[in-house]
């Protein structure tokens, strides 16, 4: 009985049980009885190996036989819950405690969850379960089989163990002293040592940590000290999640080490410090992160913005723009000179929308620059230039100096104040086509922001040729997302008091293992563009009303951000509820 239980799957037997199942197509069976193992597959598990062939699927001759597919077909066989790993649900310490790297490489397995009473351990041998009894014994818990793709378990495991080896070594270092803490620091001075930031375990954090982040589509990476640990969190399509917490004293050396590599002043822990710095990705690309420090409590908490390298290559379409919207927006941008204001809160997806037009204005025939606080992406297309109050290079000063450099084309990153919005209008006034952002909540409260400021309404006509406003909806996962009957309530909510044909259907969010239960995969842009025209500029004057101006572009055709959302809801790319929880509710009378 024995022998029965613990018998490990080889090629011939998962390709038997395979063909018996109606999975593999007699021709394709025999063509996997000669397959002939290469030298660098001797290693490797039958599930792995037959996934490599590329067979096909016998029940549904488009799909391919993948290691998913058959560990989730093997599972229901025998009985068993197929498992599909999703790196940022582990908790990496707790895994790692409960079995040695010694006994989770000799039997080819990996605990996947830990609790108070049971331990899930991910294999892909269905008969093998004599390393229960020992596991159990052990750990005192329930010990519960689930099947996993041997290359994930492989690729897990290496990567699991060596992180949380190098983060004890690292730890181990400052003998569990507690870490020199602002708040704490009069108390703790003199008896706590941080690791070293050049410490080979704490390199191999960090690397860990970019390479993670890259594989996950993170957009920012956040260390965050706390009194015992430091959270690291990453931003994916605009939300955080929790990644790990490191030991206080290992996260203060992460930090140093990110700073010494982002060429910052490692010793200054008392004001917040920027910096940049360029790696690649495990594809190989150029992957700029631009860094930023700032002293908390308890240390220093470090932000890493991760810029796409394709961001500046994305077409109007790919960006969420529809074919009105993009009409509308290139009918602005072809202008020689004026000015073009986009809108909307940080991360909002400004100034991609911003570099995306630059990358296709500046061609050989036109000279772009911009200023820019910090600078986002370098772009060799453009000529950049940063703000630096340290020397008083303000946005007002930096344009005044771009005007000598015979430009067509200006960026302003944003206009804060009064005499930078005189300046970027006067450069517009004087034959240059000016972009810059301004932070309101729709395209007409940019104008009554603009007199806010102090700018007189004749200026304002007379310069500015329309504003944009957008912001980032997240779009719905290809891979569960869901039909469903419209709320109809729910639908007149979003494009009231526009009578927007109600669709039949819409998709919902459901969430599965591809876009880790969230329902949605990416994000693209909704935009309210509003070009000035003779009709709406009567109603600027020095008491323009917003509401009115609203109206009035509304009658010439300006979509809001809700009406644009409920476009991209009834064409099935999100959700009612995402482009309510973005999209403000505008009043209009």
């Amino acid at each position: 009985m024995q022998a029965v239980a613990d018998r490990h799957l080889t090629l011939s037997s998962l390709l038997e049980e395979l063909r018996k199942g109606g999975l593999l197509s007699e021709a394709e069976y025999q063509q996997g009885l000669n397959i002939r193992r290469q030298q660098s597959e001797v290693n490797l598990h039958p599930i792995a190996i037959l996934a490599r062939q590329n067979f096909h699927d016998a029940r549904d001759p488009v799909r391919l036989l993948s290691e998913d597919q058959i560990c989730e077909w093997l599972a229901q066989q025998h009985q068993l819950r197929s498992y599909v790993m999703d790196p940022l649900e582990i908790d990496v310490p707790a895994i790692t405690e409960v079995m040695s790297y010694q006994f989770a490489e000799r039997h080819r397995i990996l605990a996947v969850k830990v609790t108070k009473d049971e331990v899930l351990v991910a294999t892909a041998e269905p008969w093998v379960t004599g390393w229960v009894a020992d596991l159990s014994h052990v750990t005192r818990r329930i010990i519960k089989r689930v099947l996993m793709s041997p290359t994930d378990i492989e690729r897990y495991r290496v990567e699991f163990y060596q992180l949380a080896t190098s983060v004890s070594r690292a730890s181990s270092r400052h003998n569990g002293n507690t870490s020199v803490q602002n708040l704490e620091a009069m108390v703790e001075l003199g008896k706590a040592r941080a690791p070293d930031a050049n410490d080979e375990h704490i390199v191999n954090i960090v690397d860990w940590l970019l390479q993670y982040a890259f594989d996950q589509r993170a957009s920012d990476i956040h260390i965050e000290p706390r009194r015992e640990h430091s959270h690291v969190r990453f931003r994916i399509d605009g939300v955080l999640h929790n990644v790990y917490e490191l030991p206080a004293q290992v996260g203060l050396a992460v930090v140093a080490r990110l700073k010494s590599l982002g060429r910052m002043n490692v010793a200054e822990k008392r004001r917040p410090q920027d910096s940049r710095l360029k790696t690649k990705s495990p594809s190989g690309q150029e992957v700029e992160l631009r860094l930023s420090t700032m002293p908390t409590a308890f240390g220093e908490k470090m932000v890493m913005r991760i810029f796409d390298p394709q961001v500046l290559v994305r077409t109007f379409t790919e960006l969420g723009f529809s074919k009105e919207d993009q009409r509308r927006w290139q009918q602005m941008t072809r202008n020689n000179h004026g000015i073009i204001f986009v809108t909307g809160p940080t991360g909002s997806g400004k100034t991609t929308t911003l570099y995306s037009t630059l990358k296709l204005l500046a061609t050989p025939e036109v000279n772009v620059s911009t200023i820019e606080d910090p600078i986002e992406m370098v772009e060799a297309s453009f000529n950049q230039m940063q703000v630096n109050p340290a020397i008083e290079l303000s946005f007002a000063s930096g344009v005044r100096s771009l005007l000598r450099q015979d430009p067509d084309i200006i960026m302003v990153g944003e206009v804060r104040d009064l005499e930078t919005a005189e300046i970027a209008v006067q450069a517009a006034l004087t034959g240059h086509l000016v972009l810059s952002t301004l932070h309101t909540n729709d395209a007409p409260s940019a104008f009554t922001r603009l007199q806010e400021l102090g700018l007189p309404a004749y200026l304002i006509r007379s310069s500015v040729l329309g504003v944009m406003a957008q912001r980032l909806v997240r779009t719905l996962c290809p891979h569960c997302k869901k039909k469903e009957k419209t709320d109809e309530h729910a639908w007149k909510q979003l494009t009231a008091p526009w009578l927007v044909k109600t669709p039949e259907h819409v998709f919902n969010a459901v969430g599965c293992l591809e876009c880790r239960g969230t329902g949605y995969m990416g994000r693209m842009g909704i935009y309210e563009v509003m070009p000035m025209s003779e009709s709406l500029e009567p109603l600027i004057h020095e008491q323009t009303d917003h509401t009115r101006l609203r109206q009035a572009a509304m009658k010439e055709g300006m979509h809001s951000l809700r009406l644009s959302g409920a476009h991209k809801v009834a064409a099935g790319m999100t959700t009612l509820e995402e482009v309510m929880r973005v999209a403000p509710m505008i009043r209009t009378n």
